[in-house]
């Protein structure tokens, strides 16, 4: 690992402090692997003075009830705080759209939790706002690149909710406020979770006026994690009180056996606190532009260059959509991935070796898709495709 003090991190204004906002909480369960003649555990407290038998199933049903509608309400209510307060102070309206304002990733456990929280947010808005600010990006969603891209690039949805597309590589620096309702406890996985919102974004003012604002249940494993990082860093936190009255979840993920039998009933949130922790070296290491120079599989690579490849293509259609909007044809994500097909001898993503793929990155980085799109002009194969596509999209309920 390049070496890279936290004193040299903070000097040069490379990552941006955190504030932890961890809620307290109790939660009550079944369990017993039986629909019938279960025994009722609980309530338990989530915070302790160490791990003990029930802070993982405390922490699983805690993502599943009402404690995570509290700590998602908390989440939600400080991004719109922040975002008013900087349009009053760059005298904006409330309906310009413009960058810098500050957003919200929330990260869910799994994608039925994923696919509750998001329509738990568009509840708190007005339709038309919803439909436009909140999206969502998980492996189930056809357009989950495009929600990616579009939360990266666009001033447009200020909220992405995801499980782990967004986890590795999320080159968002308008994140502000991370909502960490997930089981995952690694301390590389937290640290690349926190890693999301201590990018200092160029188009929100002065360094001075930035941080990262992070929710999270305030579990023993979770506080582990961080007292971990301040004795490794010596940066102890200044804790900040808060009344009583919020909400709370977060991060690892459960073995197979850690849910299993598990109920989850009722929880709810009993308190906040807030502590500010100015990241290190290990915090800035995580960020997408300082990657370990260590050797890598090249299965690992041909799926990062994959990945690459996708985000730039998925990163021209979301700037490309508002030209292209009105003509006929499937959605402009897989018209551009046919294109990039046809261009490289009809090989698929997937097909293509490590050179033929970071030929394919060089290509996109000089070249627009836009400008070939006549080479899908009477492909049957492509017509075909697509047709499948859109007859599935429009099965899809909602």
């Amino acid at each position: 690992m390049i070496g890279y003090s936290r004193a040299e991190a903070l000097a040069e204004k490379a990552v941006l402090p955190v504030n932890f906002g961890a809620l307290d909480g109790e939660a009550s369960w079944l369990e017993g692997g039986r629909t019938s003649g279960q025994a009722r555990v609980g309530p338990h407290r989530l915070s302790g003075s160490g791990p003990s038998a029930t802070t993982r199933p405390a922490l699983f049903t805690a993502l599943r009830t009402g404690f995570a509608r509290d700590l998602l309400r908390e989440a939600f209510y400080a991004t719109r705080r922040l975002r008013a307060e900087r349009r009053r102070k760059r005298g904006l309206t409330a309906t310009e759209a413009v960058r810098g304002l500050g957003k919200l990733l929330v990260v869910a456990p799994d994608q039925a939790s994923a696919q509750s929280y998001h329509a738990m947010i568009q509840a708190w808005m007005p339709e038309e706002q919803a439909r436009r600010d909140v999206r969502i990006a998980t492996s189930a969603e056809a357009d989950a690149h495009a929600a990616l891209a579009a939360f990266r690039l666009t001033p447009e949805p200020a909220v992405l909710v995801t499980v782990a597309m967004a986890y590795e590589g999320l080159d968002a620096p308008e994140v502000a406020v991370v909502a960490a309702l997930t089981h995952i406890r690694s301390r590389p996985w937290l640290e690349q979770m926190i890693a999301r919102a201590t990018r200092v974004d160029p188009h929100a003012g002065d360094y001075a006026d930035q941080h990262a604002l992070v929710f999270h249940p305030d579990d023993p494993l979770f506080a582990q994690f961080r007292a971990r990082i301040e004795t490794e860093q010596a940066t102890a936190t200044r804790p900040r009180k808060r009344p009583t009255g919020a909400a709370s979840p977060e991060p690892r993920p459960l073995s197979r056996d850690a849910d299993e039998g598990i109920v989850p009933l009722e929880s709810n949130a009993l308190g906040l606190r807030y502590a500010m922790l100015r990241p290190g070296p290990s915090m800035a290491m995580a960020r997408p532009e300082a990657a370990e120079a260590a050797p890598v599989p090249p299965s690992r690579v041909e799926r990062a260059l994959r990945a690459r490849v996708a985000a730039m293509v998925t990163a021209q259609a979301v700037e490309d959509e508002a030209e292209l909007r009105g003509r006929p044809g499937a959605p402009l994500p897989h018209r551009y991935n046919a294109v990039l097909k046809r261009l490289f001898n009809n090989k698929s993503r997937a097909a293509m070796t490590v050179d033929e793929l970071e030929a394919a990155l060089a290509w996109l980085e000089r070249n627009r898709l836009q400008d070939h799109l006549h080479l899908l002009e009477g492909d049957s194969r492509y017509a075909w495709s697509a047709r499948r596509r859109w007859a599935g999209m429009e099965r899809r309920p909602g």
